[in-house]
């Protein structure tokens, strides 16, 4: 099973369409991306990362629900964590 994770794009690093990168944000950590398969994008974008590459574009507003969709999963993991 794969995962994607979602972002958002902060800045754009190269000029060539297969080396081009950029640095994204995972909820405040920043990580660099291969922006390759994703040749649309443009800073302020939200795009779903796996594997540390942008695989594709999203709405903020769907970005949104998979973090609180995250949050919720870590929030159970704790209280599993804790009554153990």
């Amino acid at each position: 099973m794969c995962l994607a994770v979602p972002g958002k794009l902060m800045s754009i690093e190269g000029d060539d369409p297969l080396l081009r990168t950029g640095r994204v944000s995972f909820g405040g950590i920043i990580k660099e991306v291969n922006l390759s398969l994703v040749p649309e994008v443009i800073v302020g974008d939200y795009l779903l990362v796996h594997a540390g590459f942008a695989i594709s574009t999203i709405d903020e507003e769907e970005a949104d629900r998979v973090f609180a969709l995250l949050d919720e999963i870590d929030e159970k993991n704790e209280a599993a964590d804790n009554a153990s």
